[in-house]
């Protein structure tokens, strides 16, 4: 004996298709990721922003980024407060549904979770298959097998959310204790749109972290001149880089988390900004550590007895760095340091000097001005 729109659940399974609320659904679940997504972003950029203020001591940054936060912050009060009273949730409908296939789990209390897989058959719209996760008691399993017939709540807008009835009025019990349902085909399975939770913490934690890396990337330079920039102004004017000293000497240190010298461009903007303070490109020598770069000059001495601080290869320098504690017998470098100084000699180019100092002792290697290893002094030969 067939059931009321039941009987026909095996007919027409080719013209299901997803209805359109489903692809509004979607469009929710995008403007949802879209939403979460800027929030992120925006605070991870305004906390970030607080930090960075407090590093170079930006008062208009620092309150920048606190009012940022306290909008963020009004916004969400605001939306909480919304009451959704006005606003039903979609009514659910009863219907018919075969279970194709269950499979309980261990539980640790009287409700087990057991997954079914079911041809769900309204009386309004053609059969389709879902799988769901329910919790059920122990004592309620053995009422469903293979092949028979529940009652279930579904909801027209979302068909993917199906609930079984465990308690069914007399009325659709006897309509489940009659009905014959045929299996929807696979092609018919229904899943939600809706995103898992560890993919909307991932997008959290990226939109965030984006957020804050922009707002460092935006005040880079400040944040790599903030540690010298007070000590620099202290120095006393025989050390300053005026036109008018005939010696002088600066540095510059690079701070930030995970930041150092060998990340590739830093020497060179460092250097850039050397220039800058001292007012020539032409030095008597150059200290390179991991997070220092220091000048010193004469403005007394030729051009020839110089090194020009744009024309080295900052680029080729980390190399050097690793293969001087790589190759020259200092298992565990505890330090590294490059030292350029002019070349000896007529037409001579800038001489390189890479130093690793390490608990077996101090090795060096030196480099021409194209980064070619001209020497190499391995631990224990001297020189």
């Amino acid at each position: 004996m067939g059931t009321t729109g039941q009987g026909q659940a095996g007919q027409d399974v080719d013209e299901v298709d997803v209805p359109p609320v489903r692809r509004r659904s979607a469009v929710r679940v995008l403007l949802a990721a879209l939403r979460l997504t800027v929030v992120s972003a925006v605070t991870g950029g305004a906390l970030a922003a607080l930090v960075v203020a407090v590093i170079i001591k930006d008062v208009p940054v620092f309150l920048t980024g606190g009012g940022v936060l306290v909008v963020l912050i009004l916004i969400g009060v605001v939306a909480g407060r919304r009451s959704p009273a006005g606003e039903e949730p979609p009514a659910g409908r009863i219907a018919l549904a075969r279970i194709e296939d269950l499979r309980a789990t261990s539980g640790e209390s009287a409700d087990v979770p057991v997954t079914f897989r079911l041809t769900v058959a309204p009386d309004d719209r053609p059969a389709y298959r879902v799988k769901i996760e329910q919790h059920i008691n122990l004592v309620d399993i053995p009422a469903y097998r293979p092949r028979g017939i529940a009652v279930v709540e579904y909801h027209p807008d979302e068909p993917w959310k199906v609930l079984i009835v465990t308690r069914p009025t007399a009325e659709w019990s006897r309509r489940a204790a009659e009905a014959e349902i045929d299996s929807a085909p696979e092609s018919t399975l229904v899943v939600s749109p809706d995103m898992s939770e560890g993919s909307w913490c991932m997008l959290t934690l990226f939109a965030f972290l984006a957020g804050a890396a922009l707002v460092v990337l935006l005040f880079r330079g400040e944040l790599f001149t903030s540690g010298d920039g007070d000590g620099a102004a202290a120095k006393p004017p025989s050390s300053s880089s005026s036109s008018t000293s005939r010696t002088f000497s600066t540095s510059t240190t690079v701070s930030g988390p995970s930041t150092s010298l060998l990340t590739f461009g830093v020497m060179r903007v460092t250097a850039m900004e050397l220039e800058a303070r001292v007012d020539t490109a032409y030095v008597t020598a150059i200290t390179i550590e991991d997070h220092r770069m220091a000048v010193r000059g004469d403005s007394t001495r030729p051009v020839s007895e110089t090194v020009h601080l744009q024309s080295l290869p900052y680029e080729l320098f980390p190399g050097l760095v690793r293969e001087a504690r790589t190759t020259l017998g200092v298992r565990d470098p505890r330090s590294w340091r490059i030292d350029v100084t002019p070349g000896s000699g007529a037409g001579a180019g800038p001489r390189v000097r890479v130093t690793v100092t390490g608990k077996e002792g101090t090795a060096h290697l030196d480099a021409d001005a194209t980064g070619r290893v001209t020497d190499r002094r391995a631990v224990g030969e001297g020189g």
